[in-house]
């Protein structure tokens, strides 16, 4: 028999932990199940345990709105964000909500029935077990939790040293007094290469192209300061505000003003590396400001290995493997003992589960998102995406209120079924605008969005914080499916 529960919450990352306790908070009389298919809590802050991960958002937005962080550091390690998160979890109750080695496979909808079906694989032994819900959540984060992206490298197999993907980072590597090379110049890759100098022989950043990086203190003054004359959710409260209204105004300014925005991040790596260092060539990207992730790099901790001759960045294309490094197209040879492939990620839309309606196979990315965290014609399913300007949770805390409030407006009005519906006057566009390698690479996995609320992704916390907690819900959602009692009474 499969076991019911009012709603299932899919992943216990950032995302799956919010839903507990904004389901425990505001539908405290409905039932709820996180499933979890690793052995731990904390999602991406559990796989990821490469040098120095960190997170690159700060803690006062990534951060739950409900959770002040009350550590030093603003811009804090992976570890430290774990135990955050597991302590959210215990204080809260959440834990004991979660069911650990269940990974998703299948989701199927009755209409008759005002269900879903979940299809779960349990254990080591990966045995088929269903739980049934009326309202199903997935929290499973946006990339492949299986393998990162790897590009087919010419002559990899030559390599005598030791490959490594940063999504799985081997036990025990030793990379001490070797020489390292680090192919990428996104968040992981400015993480690894500070972190990895400190020990390697040398740590060498490769990459294609530039990207844009801004340095910025690792602890935020303001909020510490705060925190010593302030209870701690106030200071956290005030604080949050002050990092969300900033990040705001400058990816305004970025939009508005990109040249002059390009000149000031690319003046202030030159700051840091002095006048004769090649910024041009290794820092000054062609695109501009935001059309994909800012990286964020604390205390300047590149910049300083850099200067100090630990690390050094070159900008060219592979040509192949050899035995003792990569072969660049210009010709030189870049040694290495081992390599460290920081490609990026795989993206993947809602852990990658294959959904069926009424024994019809639905694809979500063929859909339109509403108010992006759901599916046109989809019923009773929703998703937490973060945002690409600025933090995860911010959109994910927004997105689990929303969906408390939709299941208890659809108890307040006696109907089973809430599902999105699209008008004809709505023009389809990409579900993201970034023109990040890893977002275009998957984009087609992905919904689309409409030209206008509620289809449109905005991007804007403010935006969507006056749609999700003071806008209206029945714009463009329908709700059917009366419960049995509530048929008998309208009859």
């Amino acid at each position: 028999m499969a076991e019911h529960f009012d709603v299932v919450v899919v992943g216990a990352g950032i995302s799956g932990i919010g839903a507990g306790y904004f389901l425990q908070r505001d539908c405290p009389d409905r039932s709820y199940v996180i499933l979890e298919g690793r052995e731990r809590l904390g999602g991406t802050w559990d796989l990821f345990r490469y040098p120095g991960i960190r997170s690159d958002s700060d803690m006062y937005t990534l951060g739950y709105s409900f959770k002040p962080w009350t550590e030093a550091k603003a811009i804090a390690d992976g570890p430290s964000i774990l135990r955050y998160l597991e302590e959210t979890a215990r204080e809260h109750g959440i834990d004991r909500h979660i069911r650990h080695q269940h990974r998703v496979v299948a989701a199927s909808w009755s209409t008759p029935d005002a269900r879903w079906t979940v299809t779960v694989e349990r254990g080591a032994e990966r045995e088929r077990v269903e739980f049934t819900c009326n309202f199903l959540f997935m929290c499973a984060g946006y990339y492949n939790y299986e393998a990162g992206y790897l590009p087919q490298f010419y002559g990899r197999e030559e390599f005598a040293g030791t490959i490594v993907h940063p999504q799985h980072w081997p036990e025990g590597l030793d990379y001490a007094g070797k020489r390292v090379v680090v192919i990428g110049s996104g968040a992981t890759a400015v993480t690894l290469v500070p972190e990895m100098a400190k020990t390697a022989a040398h740590v060498t950043m490769l990459q294609r192209s530039p990207t844009y990086i801004v340095s910025r203190p690792s602890e935020d003054g303001i909020a510490n300061w705060l925190r010593r004359k302030l209870p701690a959710k106030l200071a956290y409260r005030l604080t949050r505000f002050k990092n969300v209204g900033m990040q705001q105004l400058f990816y305004r300014i970025a939009r508005k003003k990109p040249e002059q925005t390009k000149e000031r991040i690319v003046q202030m790596v030159r700051d840091e590396l002095g006048p004769d260092y090649d910024v041009a060539t290794h820092f000054t990207p062609s695109y501009n400001p935001w059309d994909q992730r800012i990286c964020l790099v604390p205390d300047a901790d590149l910049f300083a290995a850099i200067r100090e001759g630990r690390a050094s960045v070159v900008t060219d294309h592979i040509a192949r493997f050899e035995a003792d490094g990569i072969r660049l197209k210009s010709g030189d040879l870049l040694p290495a003992d081992v390599i460290v492939t920081a490609t990026g990620l795989d993206l993947q839309l809602m852990g990658g589960v294959p959904f069926t309606v009424d024994g019809q196979r639905v694809e979500p990315a063929q859909s339109l998102g509403y108010k992006a965290m759901m599916y046109s014609d989809i019923p009773n399913l929703a998703s937490s995406f973060g945002y690409t300007n600025a933090s995860w949770t911010l959109k994910s805390d927004l997105t689990c209120a929303y969906v408390a409030r939709l299941l208890n407006t659809m108890k307040k009005r006696g109907m089973r079924q809430a599902t999105p519906r699209v008008g004809a006057d709505v023009t389809r566009e990409d579900f993201l605008n970034f023109t990040s390698g890893y977002v275009q690479r998957a984009i087609d996995r992905f919904p689309k969005q409409g030209d206008k609320r509620p289809w449109r992704v905005h991007q804007n916390y403010t935006l969507d914080l006056i749609d999700l907690k003071f806008g209206g819900i029945d714009d463009g959602m329908e709700f059917s499916n009366p419960e049995p009692a509530r048929v008998r009474e309208l009859a």
